[in-house]
């Protein structure tokens, strides 16, 4: 991937073109708060994310939804100008109907993060791994967790009612990729 020098305005549509599923490539440069974080999605989530910080989605073009694993609300539809708040703590995923572009506004330092998968059966967590993003970028995140989530069929298998879960397709996502992009563009600004 090209490196992009971080600018103080960005056209969504123009970087998107550049972006893949669940990028959350950071598009301020470094220092501003709250940093915006660009993805064109089109296939649902591989898991739940959870973040430390409260966020907002904002659905820039396409359909979809963001579900909830747990709480009041569910679900939130997602059509073009939507935006979602979703509270520190939260597991949540996104279901894109087609490609979305999406931007996630977050801190700059957004603490912890973790990533979850559910049964797809019953609903119980199958496994969770959390990360300091100060120490590992959330791409790297990613894609630490959905490794050790493929590596092992006894974490796919729900321990409540026994169904296994298939491991994920990591081709689409790009993260290792974009984690190297991402702390090239942070040395350089140091």
């Amino acid at each position: 991937m090209k490196n992009l020098a971080r600018k103080q305005r960005f056209a969504a549509f123009e970087e998107a073109i550049k972006r893949g599923p669940y990028d959350e490539y950071p598009m301020l440069p470094s220092g501003v708060d709250p940093q915006v974080c660009l993805s064109r999605n089109n296939r649902i989530q591989p898991f739940y994310l959870i973040c430390e910080h409260d966020t907002v989605l904002v659905n820039m073009s396409g359909e979809g939804r963001v579900e909830f694993i747990a709480g009041p609300v569910r679900y939130h539809e997602l059509l073009p100008g939507d935006f979602v708040y979703v509270p520190a703590g939260t597991a949540h995923r996104i279901f894109p109907e087609g490609e979305c572009v999406h931007l996630r506004y977050k801190p700059e330092h957004p603490g912890f993060e973790a990533v979850a998968w559910y049964c797809e059966e019953c609903g119980q967590e199958l496994t969770r791994s959390t990360w300091d993003t100060a120490v590992e970028l959330p791409q790297e995140g990613y894609l630490r967790a959905c490794q050790e989530y493929n590596a092992s069929a006894d974490i796919r298998m729900c321990s409540f009612c026994q169904h296994s879960h298939a491991p994920i397709d990591l081709s689409p996502f790009n993260w290792g990729p974009v984690a190297q992009e991402i702390r090239e563009d942070l040395e350089s600004t140091q």
